[in-house]
């Protein structure tokens, strides 16, 4: 398998939002869109991360659809199994609710919430033990980026997990998202050029870390919309799209998987 065989993945970010009113209507919403012009598990991965107390709800719905549409968790404790930990969720327990996605690294949480990379080692260890598959996010801020030192960043946070991940897990349980900090939520976005030369540099990287960095799917992550989506899925070394703010609304978020779909 090469990177442009890769099946792409296309993860919608809920973050913290939205009212489970407003999650009933998005997944009847995106419901419709796949009956009217369905898309295949084959052209795309498609999966949403909503908040903890959504996930079982949004699970549920897409049990409905006629296709896998995986539920995603945000984030995973640094603790494992169960205990006394408030507030903490566990890989364990999302394993037993057959949640078996779960993002880690978001830069949010790295800049907001102290997830270093000691955490994010712990967090990423569990996850993997338990046999859950990592969304690992990447990404440079806009200081670093006008420092020159972007893509040293990018490898170094790639680099900082390779201790705790084997090479059967690069290839089955490890997904990695780029996202420029800067891109996030501002409306700004890396060109098709930039974010595919990251891509490549990051694909490189992997390569020297594990015989499957061909194998990884690489996904873009940084104000992706319908408009820009068609244009980055052409793109050899992105294999997907991490969604935040398109991702809420049904519709632009079936245009970006139809997009990724169509190209790959």
């Amino acid at each position: 398998m090469s990177a442009s065989t890769i099946v792409p993945w296309v993860i919608g970010n809920w973050k913290m939002n939205p009212t489970l009113s407003s999650i009933q209507e998005w997944t009847e919403q995106f419901g419709q869109c796949l009956q009217q012009a369905a898309i295949s598990e084959e052209q795309c991965h498609i999966a949403v991360a909503p908040t903890f107390i959504a996930l079982s709800k949004v699970q549920a719905d897409f049990s409905l659809y006629s296709r896998k549409v995986h539920a995603v968790a945000q984030d995973v404790s640094r603790f494992e199994g169960t205990g006394a930990f408030t507030g903490e969720v566990s890989a364990t327990l999302l394993k037993d609710s057959q949640i078996n996605h779960v993002l880690i690294g978001h830069s949010e949480r790295r800049e907001l919430l102290a997830d270093d990379t000691d955490v994010l080692r712990q967090k990423l260890t569990n996850a993997l033990q338990t046999g859950l598959t990592a969304v690992f996010c990447v990404g440079e801020s806009l200081e670093q980026r006008e420092q020159g030192v972007a893509e040293q960043v990018v490898l170094q946070q790639i680099c900082d997990i390779a201790s705790v991940v084997s090479d059967t897990q690069w290839e089955s349980q490890i997904i990695i998202a780029y996202e420029p900090i800067w891109a996030i939520g501002t409306g700004k976005t890396a060109s098709a050029q930039d974010a595919q030369a990251m891509h490549a540099k990051i694909r490189e990287g992997l390569k020297q870390l594990t015989s499957s960095g061909d194998k990884i799917a690489i996904l873009y992550g940084g104000s992706v919309k319908p408009e820009n989506a068609e244009e980055l899925a052409t793109c050899a070394d992105i294999n997907g799209a991490l969604v935040g703010g398109a991702s809420l609304k049904a519709d632009s978020f079936y245009k970006i998987a139809q997009a990724f779909a169509q190209a790959k």
